[in-house]
């Protein structure tokens, strides 16, 4: 480097070399942004994981269209766990049960039973009961209405089709007093509003219908146990 005179103490003259000016390290700034974006990347990535980690049970569902083709509420006597009526039939809460076995394994035959067991007095009181019956309670819709309201699974539901997500749960009233259950599709029709799965009648279909009738509850599940799903 250049030397420079300046006057120093005493009066004297003396030589001095110049204060280096920073150097800003070109790399290490480029090698920071390319982790910021790599972190960006990942947060973006999670929050798609998160609003579609139910689809599988979308998908367990869509294939009950076509299997599932009538309508029918008689009780039955079912075996336990994993009881079932012949898949050619069935209620709006079968396609439920059938779809979360299908696709996680999971039995909400045994949840809602051995919930019930022990808590008998929180659910609902509609049918003259003295104790829990794992024959029918889980296909009843305000029972699975309060099993996943139990669980912290409820959601506020609104008239906005954003808020509702593939595999989210969506309770009704059909004709003001018929309970209904439906599965958010990850389909949508031509106005944006999600699809839904159900058997309202004629079988397992898929149909537009999220907002036809008043609204009663919006769930969102997660099971912890599956480690490959995230939860909200």
């Amino acid at each position: 480097s250049t030397l420079r005179r300046t006057r120093g103490y005493g009066g004297q003259d003396v030589e001095v070399l110049p204060v280096p000016i920073p150097i800003v390290n070109e790399r290490k700034t480029a090698m920071k942004k390319i982790m910021m974006t790599a972190l960006f990347a990942a947060m973006v990535a999670l929050v798609a994981q998160a609003r579609t980690n139910n689809v599988d049970i979308v998908a367990a569902a869509r294939k009950q269209i076509g299997v599932t083709v009538s309508y029918d509420p008689a009780y039955r006597k079912l075996a336990y766990p994993g009881g079932d009526v012949s898949r050619e039939s069935g209620v709006c809460t079968d396609v439920i049960i059938r779809a979360l076995r299908d696709a996680r394994k999971v039995d909400l035959q045994k949840l809602v039973h051995e919930d019930m067991k022990g808590s008998f007095a929180k659910y609902p009181q509609n049918w003259g009961l003295k104790k829990p019956d794992a024959n029918i309670d889980h296909r009843r819709v305000p029972n699975l209405q309060c099993y996943f309201k139990r669980k912290g699974w409820s959601l506020k539901a609104t008239k906005a089709a954003s808020d509702y997500e593939p595999g989210d749960f969506v309770t009704v009233k059909v004709g003001g007093r018929l309970p209904h259950i439906m599965i958010v599709s990850d389909r949508k029709a031509s106005d944006g509003t999600p699809l839904v799965i159900h058997n309202i009648g004629a079988g397992t279909q898929e149909e537009d219908v999220l907002f036809a009738y008043p609204l009663t509850g919006h769930y969102r599940i997660c099971f912890p146990s599956q480690q490959k799903k995230v939860c909200r």
